[in-house]
């Protein structure tokens, strides 16, 4: 339970189904100074899911992962800009904390399953085996969030508003004079408290932030940047006293070189994925193409795979993408089936 409407709603429709209900809220790290503002486990927001326990009958505490989370997430957040990379913690977070140290929790306490208010449907399979599908509600889709959790933890987790739109959660949070019914949803990174991750980074990782040249496609030293890990692929913004409308193409840790071009130079239609978690094997179901998104808000675009090294995989897109970046998550789908997903290492053109 996070204090939230859909978390809410979800331990209220698990209550009136039968089960037997435990609400736990995940304690994680805050900067110092920012435990008001941050995004989660803020001290209303705890004060949020324990009325809603209350109100629906059920017990509540808070479990504390901080320094697991300042370790494992905000670590793994500081590493992937230091490589080169813009990371996507949330897939990270879901991994090693929610279906890591609370499925834990959740197993020593004796419980059956873990529910969470994510927007996405499981479907068991004749083998016993579990399918993730897209949430009912289009706009709210969660599944690319969940591309990263396993089977096995998928077959001891249950989804109870996957089935429904928002809009019906809150009415169903309204009717139940739930206290998060009008609580609007959070779009940034919890521990960034609302502010721009680059002001977090000069606080907290500096030494990464080395100034260095901005380069054209041709080779040509242009400008200078403040810091490799103050862009991201496709930024405009930003760059400088240069004039003409350039964006951001490439960062080369190697020499510490931000390279940009015009509008016409952008896009790649190739990147190579590591570290792929299966939930469906494609073997499973012989799709000839799949869909791919490439960020949570990016829609899917249809692309071929083939294999890479080891376990890796290339993805060949049937256009040129303008913000294929490494460290984001590759999320793989047939139809509304979230087949898994893995991390882009590698963008190029073939």
């Amino acid at each position: 339970m996070s204090g939230g409407v859909d978390s809410s709603v979800a331990a209220l429709l698990l209550t009136q189904a039968g089960y037997d209900v435990t609400g736990i809220m995940l304690r994680l790290w805050t900067e110092p100074g920012n435990e008001d503002r941050n995004s989660c486990c803020t001290p209303d927001s705890i004060a949020a899911a324990r009325k809603v326990a209350a109100i629906i009958g059920i017990p509540f505490y808070v479990v504390d992962v901080r320094d697991l989370f300042h370790r494992e997430i905000v670590g793994y957040f500081i590493r992937g800009y230091e490589l080169g990379e813009t990371p996507n913690p949330c897939i990270r977070c879901n991994q090693v904390i929610r279906w890591g140290a609370l499925l834990e929790e959740a197993e020593n306490i004796g419980a059956d399953f873990l529910a969470t208010g994510h927007y996405a449907r499981l479907d068991e399979n004749i083998d016993g085996s579990i399918s993730l599908r897209k949430g009912q509600d289009q706009g709210k889709d969660q599944s690319y969030v969940l591309s990263g959790v396993s089977q096995s933890k998928l077959r001891k987790t249950l989804l109870p508003i996957g089935n429904l739109l928002k809009s019906a959660v809150r009415e169903i949070a309204r009717s139940n004079n739930l206290p998060t019914a009008e609580k609007q949803d959070s779009q940034d990174l919890c521990f960034l408290a609302g502010e721009d991750y680059r002001e977090f980074l000069k606080r907290n990782a500096p030494e990464i932030l080395m100034p260095g040249p901005i380069l054209n496609i041709q080779g040509e030293i242009i400008g200078q940047h403040s810091g490799l890990p103050n862009y991201t692929i496709g930024q405009r913004k930003g760059l400088g006293a240069i004039q003409e409308p350039y964006y951001v193409l490439k960062k080369d840790t190697d020499t510490n070189s931000l390279w940009i071009g015009k509008n016409e130079e952008m896009g790649s239609d190739t990147c190579l994925v590591e570290e792929i978690n299966w939930i469906t094997p494609p073997a499973k179901i012989f799709p000839q193409k799949m869909d791919v998104k490439i960020r949570y808000k990016a829609p899917p675009v249809a692309a071929e795979i083939s294999s890479g090294e080891k376990s890796a995989l290339w993805v060949k897109f049937d256009k040129k993408l303008r913000d294929i970046t490494p460290g984001q998550q590759a999320a793989f789908y047939f139809e509304d089936l979230c087949l898994g997903g893995g991390k882009i290492t590698r963008v190029t053109n073939e």
